[in-house]
């Protein structure tokens, strides 16, 4: 793994206060590009990230090759791992982004007063947003760009296990922006793994106007219980599908297999499957998440259904796999489905499996979840799949935002009131 030594002689707070100002700097100027401006710098960015995938790959290849000698797990190590496709499909994402729709200056209401005062309220930028993640390089460019086109400046600070793929990364984004007008400093990477410079982060308040954690719950519950600077969390998904009594077998088989196993190691990966008591095909359905290499841990009624599948502890209900590890179990009823999601759902994605229209719009309309499906996989937790482009993060509180958080997400408003003299009596 990458050291933790600084890479500046600045110390940590005023590294990033300096950074910060520099930010705050460039926002001003960002803010004030027109939209086809803003889509022309994304653009350019994603040609530079094609341009440069040769260079992003050796990086790449560094980060992966220092996490196996650490231990990294494998789903982290998925997370961290880049290759052709997987980079042109980051550059293709800044493209989607260019393309979206620029939420700034959209008027969200209008009205006007008895008095004949018009009262309209308007999105605007945050301002510089501080977002901090862990192993995935494509946060990078995702954040980058998403910021951007909502004329956003952002500090981006880095796990140590991608520090290399997310210094190429940003290079080359950076070259194609500057390349389009908008200034290097609108989007920065904080140049040290020194531990302190989140806690700076964490305590610049008045210089960040938002943090976005994006990592493990270690990280988010860091986060939370620092920071000084409004946070915008997204915590671990432990996401449940509950297949219902109603369920056709088939569709609840290929939902279920797909939920778990397309990709283990991402947040709207199934953690829980729920089994109905009176769901005929319960053993087919675990039968074929173990033949496909799952580990299936279970309650008593789930562990009668194959003799494969381990004893759940009590953890096991709100643990956050992101492995190829399932917990089941058997529940009495939808009743029994909503009680269990209540008690150990992490507010992310929650899904139901069932042919009974009624009962999956009791579950759409009572699972408090920032994200909550019927007859889908899970697995759609996610911007790109909601037409969103690409997303900074699922938000999984009640506050500003919540589900996946893209361009609307990351603007604020203000009212804009027009008069013809009038004066308050």
């Amino acid at each position: 793994m990458a050291d933790q030594t600084p890479d500046t002689t600045e110390s940590p707070v005023d590294l990033i206060a300096r950074l910060a100002r520099d930010g705050r700097t460039a926002q001003t100027v960002l803010a004030r590009m027109d939209a086809p401006a803003k889509a022309a710098a994304l653009h350019a960015a994603a040609a530079a990230l094609r341009a440069d995938q040769a260079a992003i790959l050796a990086a790449n290849a560094r980060d992966v090759a220092a996490g196996e000698a650490a231990g990294l797990t494998a789903a982290l190590l998925d997370r961290l791992r880049l290759d052709p496709g997987r980079l042109e499909a980051i550059a293709a994402a800044v493209d989607s982004v260019a393309d979206l729709p620029d939420p700034v200056g959209e008027e969200i209401s209008r009205a006007e007063r008895p008095n004949g005062l018009v009262l309209a309220r308007v999105r605007i930028p945050i301002g510089l947003i501080g977002i901090i993640y862990e192993s995935r390089p494509n946060v990078t460019a995702d954040a980058a760009a998403l910021c951007v086109r909502s004329g956003n400046a952002v500090l981006l600070r880095g796990g140590s296990e991608a520090v290399h793929s997310n210094r190429a990364i940003h290079a080359a984004l950076v070259r194609g922006l500057a390349s389009a007008g908008v200034p290097q400093a609108a989007v920065q990477l904080v140049p040290t793994q020194d531990r302190a410079a989140v806690g700076a982060m964490l305590s610049a308040a008045g210089l960040i106007d938002m943090i976005v954690p994006r990592g493990g719950k270690s990280l988010v519950a860091r986060v939370q219980a620092d920071a000084r600077v409004p946070v915008l969390a997204h915590l671990d998904g432990i996401c449940h599908t509950y297949l219902h009594s109603a369920a056709d077998p088939e569709k609840a088989l290929a939902i279920a297999i797909n939920a778990k196993l397309r990709r283990t190691g991402i947040c709207g990966a199934m953690e829980t499957l729920l089994l109905d008591a009176q769901f005929p095909g319960g053993q087919a359905v675990v039968g074929a998440l173990l033949d496909g290499g799952c580990e299936l841990r279970g309650d008593a009624r789930a562990r009668a259904l194959d003799p494969r599948i381990g004893a759940a502890s009590e953890a096991d209900w709100d643990t956050e796999y992101l492995d190829a590890i399932l917990s089941v179990a058997v529940v009495d009823g939808l009743d029994g489905a909503l009680e269990h999601i209540a008690r150990h759902s992490s507010h992310h994605t929650d899904a139901i499996v069932s042919e009974d229209a009624a009962a999956a719009e009791r579950f759409l309309a009572e699972v408090d979840s920032a994200i909550v499906m019927a007859n889908a996989s899970t697995q759609f937790a996610d911007g790109g799949e909601f037409g969103l482009g690409a997303e900074i993060g699922i938000a999984t509180g009640r506050l500003h935002a919540r589900g996946p958080v893209a361009l609307e997400g990351l603007t604020t408003y203000k009212w804009q009131v027009r008069g013809t003299g009038q004066i308050r009596p």
